[in-house]
């Protein structure tokens, strides 16, 4: 067993962790809940549809004429009245969030923390990843999807577009990481 998957003990629980998933094993578990989405709901996965429900109906909210005047805030407001939990990829987004928090308390794997390498503070650590976490969201919306539908359910319907989009998102990610490699040594 490697360094990565050997059970930890987490600070404060006093039981060792359980081990992480077999990546293969996961990844054919992603593979039917995808079909599932498709088969059940009539539609693939993604996430940055639930954000954007949410922020063109608080728009809405706060600037209606606004709102309802932006073409891409109204293709999220459909009649003006819809209100972001009508919309299923909001609910996927909060299943997901509670699902990786139910499933990390169950390994014993829950707990507060900042990820970082020795040689970066936690402040630069949390800058870096809201750069990041931005540049993203703008991709995404610049591709019309997020990694999630761009990846899963455009990769699986077999979408050029959607392929394109994950080699570029690879081809940064390899080109990002050598210069922010630093932060872990």
């Amino acid at each position: 067993m490697s360094s990565d998957h050997r059970p930890a003990v987490m600070p404060g629980s006093g039981r060792p962790a359980s081990p992480y998933w077999n990546p293969y094993l996961a990844g054919i578990g992603l593979g039917l809940v995808l079909l599932a989405a498709f088969v059940l709901v009539g539609r693939g996965l993604g996430a940055s549809g639930a954000f954007s429900s949410t922020v063109a109906w608080l728009v809405n909210l706060v600037a209606p004429a606004h709102a309802q005047s932006n073409e891409y805030l109204q293709g999220y407001l459909g009649d003006g009245t819809t209100h972001p939990l009508k919309a299923w990829l909001v609910f996927e987004v909060l299943g997901v969030m509670a699902g990786a928090l139910f499933s990390a308390l169950l390994a014993g794997r829950a707990r507060i923390a900042v990820e970082k390498g020795p040689r970066v503070s936690t402040s630069v650590r949390l800058l870096c990843a809201f750069a990041g976490g931005i540049l993203m969201a703008f991709g995404a919306h610049l591709a019309r999807g997020c990694t999630s539908g761009q990846a899963l359910t455009g990769g699986a319907l077999l979408n050029v577009g959607s392929w394109a989009f994950m080699l570029m998102v690879f081809v940064g990610g390899y080109a990002v990481a050598w210069f922010m490699r630093w932060q872990w040594r």
